[in-house]
């Protein structure tokens, strides 16, 4: 397994210290080091660009993760060697692994494409954080390269493995026609200085965060309903005056679906992201209301009825604490988090490279189960309709899928496949 990506998620590591979010011990590599310990995994390696941080990496994971928990080995190769500064090192590490091998990205996301595309090509299989890439056409290029490698290309959209998300999901199969869906995440203000190389620049906060709701929608669909139309609206000030940053604060999303069916029916789906929120008693606000024809759903995930008050535990003061994403506090020493929806979406990953690995399952058998690169496209026409609207001021962009796809969507008996997949955005002509 390469790890591709040396910053907070994957090692909780920024700038020269331990992330001050609920991340501290980092994400990815935790949970492989804890894979590996199971037997799932074989050899590691680390990949970013800049190699002189290498020193104070091993450093802060020898504190927060090798003096925390008992019985995980930490070693791993890392790329490119100490005090180099190299920034596609991923290409010569990629040349140390072997097709059938795999790869985490977790990267700013602007150069999700370009490395995803290399490691599909290498010939190894992906898992990339969302959003998995910023276009249509990326999104089909990474599709037809995985299709031609023969390789599986995943998303990491945790929020699947979410137990009350899951569950929500399914009962949204039970209440007809998709009516209106309005979601809201936020992350606190300081995430902007933890963001600085890249936000702005290479992404916004639309990509960031409105991905994991407008993911959510997408997979709770089925099929059903698809986004026709995309207008966005920002908030501005506190990036730019405060932080001297020339991004959004807050971006929402306004999108028109529509159901199938021979008489389509209309639903609206309004999703929220900031990162200028104030710290509160929750790193992330993450909340959705869901209402169909015949029925609503309405989840507050930041808050569980779980709470701690401490002295200096956790930073101190009043929090809402969320040990369903991932369990940091050690049962006997030894790390306990492997029934965390943050461990669970990278088991599934390891566990179908396998079983494909092994002959027992195709490349295509987790369309149904995971968030592949075949069935998540909507997700992607959605972010980069949004980021278009705001470059144009707000105009309404269109989500086009072509005469042949229309007419089986509208059809009384379907024919359309259950993942539509746009061929276009275009602005609205009024």
């Amino acid at each position: 397994m390469l790890m591709i990506g040396t910053g907070e998620y994957t090692t909780g590591y920024v700038h020269g210290e331990a992330s001050d979010s609920d991340k501290s011990a980092g994400v990815v590599a935790l949970t492989m080091f804890d894979l590996r310990r199971r037997g799932k995994i074989g050899r590691l390696g680390l990949c970013g660009t800049n190699g002189k941080k290498f020193p104070g990496i091993r450093a802060h994971m020898d504190k927060a993760i090798g003096q925390t928990y008992k019985g995980l080995d930490m070693t791993m190769d890392t790329f490119p060697i100490d005090g180099a500064v190299d920034p596609q090192a991923y290409i010569a590490a990629l040349e140390k692994f072997k097709p059938g091998d795999a790869a985490t990205i977790f990267t700013p996301d602007d150069t999700h494409f370009d490395i995803a595309l290399a490691c599909v090509k290498r010939g190894l299989h992906v898992l990339v954080t969302k959003p998995v890439v910023k276009t249509l056409a990326e999104h089909r290029a990474l599709k037809d390269a995985a299709e031609a490698s023969g390789v599986l290309v995943m998303v990491e959209v945790h929020k699947r493995f979410d137990p009350i998300y899951l569950d929500a999901k399914d009962k949204i199969q039970a209440l007809g026609p998709f009516s209106y869906m309005y979601s809201y995440m936020s992350q606190p203000k300081h995430q902007l200085d933890t963001f600085r190389a890249w936000a702005g620049k290479g992404s916004d906060i639309s990509y960031y965060l409105n991905s994991h709701h407008t993911d959510f929608h997408e997979w709770a669909m089925q099929g059903r309903s698809r986004p026709v139309r995309v207008s966005a609206l920002a908030s501005t000030g506190v990036a730019t005056c405060q932080y001297q940053m020339d991004t959004e604060d807050t971006i929402t999303l306004s999108v028109q679906w529509q159901n199938r069916g021979p008489s389509p029916s209309l639903g609206t789906g309004l999703y929220t992201s900031s990162w200028v929120a104030p710290k509160s008693d929750v790193h992330s606000q993450q909340r959705f209301f869901y209402m169909g024809h015949g029925g609503e759903v309405n989840v507050d995930q930041a808050h569980r009825g779980y709470t701690l008050a401490s002295d200096e535990l956790g930073g101190g003061g009043f929090k809402s604490v969320n040990p369903l994403f991932m369990k940091y506090t050690p049962t006997d020493g030894r790390f306990a988090g492997q029934r965390g929806y943050g461990y669970l979406s990278f088991e599934a990953f390891v566990d179908a490279v396998v079983d494909i690995q092994s002959g027992k399952a195709s490349v295509g058998d987790f369309d149904a189960s995971l968030a592949t690169i075949g069935t998540t496209a909507l997700t992607t026409a959605i972010l980069e309709a949004g980021r278009r609207s705001l470059d144009a001021g707000g105009r309404p962009m269109e989500i086009v899928y072509g005469e042949e796809a229309d007419r089986a969507w509208s059809a009384p008996e379907g024919g359309e496949e259950n993942h539509p997949f746009p061929i276009d955005i275009r602005p609205v002509e009024f």
